[in-house]
């Protein structure tokens, strides 16, 4: 099998990409806080923050493709500590680019749907990006920065995600249900709508990027744009928890450090074309139902 290399594979996507593309692919993932253990995986420490040690981790290994999903993805964290994410989330990012370059071979970069505004959705990668946080700031010039250094190179924006946590990193889902298991009240947005996909269905789309040869921006949206709110009631519904603790709020009422947009749902007709196919929110959330 050829080898893939697949950046952050202790947290929630990354981890989740290494166990489908164990398959089909000889991968070898990176990690750097948190080692984890995958089986049929080769799990290195890299900082990848440091030229030498990422350029010595591709001679090491030479892939024949990258996906890099290792970011410092907590806005709030973003916001507070720039100069530490913007380490992670474009300096780095630019170097695997030009690495990638360098070799001719297939990049993937996982971006968000955060470098809209979400005044004017569903976003098509056609629309003018407009970050409010650094977060989606750092994203854009993430974007920019690879396509300059490499052209080839496939942006994936993602949206949330949801799904079985890693053994160190969860999606925005496993606190709701531990809020919900405990007997506590949830409060969800009722004013903050996405597009949300599940973990499995994140790695599909970040796969088929690599198969169809993407070049440039693709979103890799869900079909159904939902709220916060609306997503915790079907979540509670089929893992038959308790749907009465589950209360509305507004974006307004929770301070935090990095400004949230109020929707970034994304128009992904672009993927569905070349054989992206979402399953619908309740499917996926069946079929998680005793692994989450």
């Amino acid at each position: 099998m050829q080898k893939l290399l697949v950046t952050g594979a202790s947290g929630f996507l990354g981890w989740n990409l290494c166990q489908q593309a164990r398959q089909k692919w000889d991968v070898c993932g990176t990690y750097l806080a948190h080692a984890v253990e995958i089986p049929g995986v080769t799990l290195l420490k890299v900082e990848l923050t440091d030229f030498h040690a990422l350029k010595q981790l591709f001679t090491d290994i030479q892939p024949v493709a990258v996906i890099h999903t290792a970011a410092q993805s907590k806005p709030n964290f973003c916001q507070e500590h720039p100069d530490e994410s913007y380490a992670i989330n474009v300096t780095a990012s630019l170097n695997i680019a030009r690495l990638c370059s360098d070799r001719a071979i297939p990049c993937v970069f996982t971006s968000t749907d955060l470098v809209f505004n979400g005044l004017n959705p569903p976003y098509r990668e056609t629309d003018p990006v407009s970050p409010i946080s650094y977060y989606g700031e750092q994203k854009v010039l993430a974007e920019r920065g690879m396509l300059e250094c490499y052209p080839k190179t496939a942006i994936c924006r993602m949206p949330l995600m949801f799904g079985v946590a890693s053994p160190v990193a969860g999606s925005f889902i496993q606190p709701f249900i531990e809020i919900l298991k405990a007997g506590k009240e949830l409060s969800l947005f009722t004013d903050e709508f996405r597009t949300p996909i599940s973990g499995s269905t994140a790695t599909n789309g970040l796969l088929l990027a690599i198969e169809k040869k993407v070049v440039g921006l693709l979103h890799l949206g869900g079909k159904e744009r939902v709220s916060r709110y609306q997503f915790g009631r079907l979540l509670a519904e089929i893992l038959e928890l308790p749907q009465e603790n589950i209360k509305t709020c507004q974006q307004k009422d929770v301070p935090m450090s990095a400004p949230r947009s109020p929707d970034t749902s994304l128009d992904s007709s672009k993927a569905f074309a070349i054989g992206y196919q979402p399953r619908s929110l309740r499917e996926e959330l069946e079929a998680l139902k005793g692994r989450i």
